[in-house]
């Protein structure tokens, strides 16, 4: 099981070296998140700590990686023991109400009914203080259907299911010598704003990816511009209500 675990994080470590991910996921999230100076950051999903690392490497002053793949904590741990960056990684939930951001990528799809989904909006509402962010990527609920849309990007995306909510995708990533399938589910707009709602959270917001200028100057627009004209990701913001004034 270990080797197993081994074989998967060294795949989503490669991975998040991609230039989809590196300078147009990851940078359109930090952009995003904006100052980061001593805020306090949780991450569901973490996997293996990337994006803990980038966010504390840009200033958070507190970052907690929350997975329940107890492998995957395993190995974002390890590295922590090897490159400390004074990050805490956990397989148990968050406490409620001690974060003023959280960050959800490819959580959500992880969904398999509305109330899971519902549940797992509300994990990043119940753990964040009132008006704090959560950013959430789920799969676009108008991703292109082509399997080779996004192969240049070192992705395929399979229709398993007639598109409907909760219907079942493959998500095949295919770069290097790595070809592997992920079952992910796919969530209407309306669904996915309305379990946000469900959850607590006020001001949903749906933000356009942006590259990198120096990534764009490298790669050229050709590259770049099929992903940013249909995306197989969306970028959502939303916030939990603040109390009101007496």
């Amino acid at each position: 099981m270990r080797s197993r675990f081994d074989a998967l994080a060294r795949l989503y470590e490669d991975m998040a070296e991609l230039p989809w991910r590196r300078d147009l996921e990851s940078y359109s999230v930090r952009e995003l998140l904006g100052d980061l100076t001593g805020r306090s950051v949780l991450d569901i999903g973490c996997g293996t700590g990337q994006y803990c690392r980038m966010l504390r490497r840009a200033g958070a002053g507190r970052v907690v990686g929350y997975d329940i793949s107890a492998g995957m904590i395993a190995h974002a741990a390890d590295r922590e023991s090897w490159e400390p960056l004074g990050i805490r990684y956990t397989t148990e939930p968050p406490a409620d109400g001690t974060f003023d951001i959280a960050l959800g990528v490819y959580v959500l799809p992880y969904a398999t009914a509305y109330d899971e989904l519902v549940e797992l909006c509300a994990v990043a509402a119940r753990a964040l203080v009132p008006g704090g962010l959560f950013v959430a990527l789920p799969v676009n609920p108008d991703y292109d259907g082509r399997p080779t849309y996004y192969e240049r990007y070192g992705i395929r995306l399979h229709e398993d299911e007639p598109r409907a909510d909760a219907s079942r995708i493959t998500l095949e990533l295919c770069f290097d010598a790595y070809e592997v399938s992920v079952e992910a589910r796919h969530w209407t707009r309306r669904a996915l704003q309305q379990a946000l709602l469900d959850a607590g959270f006020t001001g949903i917001d749906w933000h356009p990816f942006r590259v990198s200028p120096a990534a764009l100057r490298s790669y050229g627009t050709d590259f770049w511009s099929p992903y940013l004209r249909c995306p197989h990701a969306a970028l959502i913001s939303c916030r939990t209500p603040r109390p009101h004034a007496p």
